[in-house]
């Protein structure tokens, strides 16, 4: 890795991150552009619900494959070992390289000795938290073959490119409105029964459209959605531990429509977790809008002067209620508009509201209760 390949990659991946690009495009681009710095074997770039930190997504590189998304979710969320993405994103540098935490020995990690090395037969694995703006969007694992392992100047590379990786991801989460003819009108939530033996028990009507928008394919004959995995094994860690993370999270489907995804363990005999229920549905506007918000990477106080302007307060009142001058409220307004590519407050609430939202009005569902469209979620 020289310096200068290392700085035009850099500057190509912090390009990638501002070109519009939805976050699988950016993905499969940003790691092959990685690639000419900091030669590895194979790579996983996955998205996270910056909330609880939960993998919704990946984009894979090289032999690491879908087949043992289930396996993976169980040494990461499940098995006490020598770190986890969450942990990870909380360092100073936000990165860890297996060899060098196991001071030489790899077979410390249950992950590397019972996954990583039998399946694929790595000999290093580099993990990387992507923050931007103080939230985490997602996490980059690198992985080395032949016994190389990471360097240090090879982890402080994956640091400074860190930032630019996750404002792709960030951005790439708004990119494109949802595309209302892949579900049905009447779809509602999909109820999946995952088992102990990770067998998928029974699924309600319906479940099969959600999982097939999420990317997975037939139920009980292919590996499930990662956000699925995922929360599978949040949920059987939180049973035994209240401070694991909340099996629950947001993404956006392959046809751009925003999903929450949460799951509950059905507790047996004696306290022991038996089957897990997942619950896939569209996300309510409170569930999503902030979200949509801060992929845009607003400040604070840009997120305020949005949050105002949304619940249709005029400038003047903005201002009293910030304890700003009109002149500073138009100059949020102004870098706000910038970021998010509009013109208008008219644009700009027709930007967030119309590509996440209010497209179901168009299909003429009626507001339920809940706040969300019976006719479109079937609540």
């Amino acid at each position: 890795m020289t310096a200068v390949s290392a700085e035009r990659v850099r500057t190509q991946i912090d390009g990638l991150a501002a070109a519009g690009l939805d976050w699988p495009t950016f993905g499969a681009a940003a790691i092959e552009t990685l690639r000419k710095a900091l030669p590895f074997s194979a790579a996983c770039l996955a998205t996270v619900d910056p909330a609880t930190e939960l993998v919704t997504a990946t984009v894979k590189w090289g032999d690491v494959d879908d087949e043992h998304d289930l396996e993976w979710s169980y040494y990461e969320y499940e098995v006490e070992d020598v770190y986890d993405f969450r942990e990870v994103s909380r360092r100073p540098g936000a990165v860890a390289a297996l060899g060098a935490e196991t001071g030489g020995d790899p077979t410390r990690s249950r992950r590397y000795a019972e996954m990583f090395a039998p399946v694929w037969d790595y000999s290093d694995e580099l993990r990387a938290g992507l923050s931007a703006d103080g939230a985490t969007w997602g996490g980059l694992a690198l992985f080395h073959q032949g016994g190389r392992t990471f360097t240090l100047a090879e982890q402080e590379f994956v640091t400074s490119v860190s930032a630019g990786f996750a404002r792709g991801l960030r951005t790439g989460l708004v990119v494109g409105a949802a595309d209302l003819a892949v579900l049905g009108d009447g779809s509602g939530p999909a109820v999946i029964v995952v088992g102990a033996d990770d067998e998928v028990v029974s699924a309600n009507v319906g479940a099969q459209e959600r999982v097939t928008d999420l990317g997975g394919g037939p139920l009980g004959d292919a590996p499930l959605p990662q956000v699925v995995c995922a929360i599978v094994g949040a949920a059987r860690r939180r049973a035994a531990d209240p401070g694991a993370p909340m099996p629950r999270a947001r993404l956006r489907s392959r046809s751009g429509r925003w999903v929450v995804a949460h799951a509950s363990p059905m507790v047996g005999r004696g306290g022991t977790v038996a089957d897990v229920v997942v619950t896939l549905e569209d996300a309510r506007p409170p569930e999503v809008i902030p979200l949509v918000v801060a992929s845009y990477g607003l400040t604070d106080r840009e997120r305020d002067v949005v949050g105002l302007v949304l619940a249709g307060v005029d400038t003047a009142d903005v201002a009293a209620r910030l304890h700003l001058s009109a002149y500073t409220v138009q100059d949020h307004l102004k870098k706000i508009f910038a970021k998010v590519g509009v013109r208008s407050r008219r644009e700009l609430i027709a930007r967030i509201y119309n590509d996440h939202y209010v497209p179901h009005l168009v299909e003429g569902g009626a507001l339920a209760p809940s706040g969300w469209f019976a006719g479109a979620s079937g609540r």
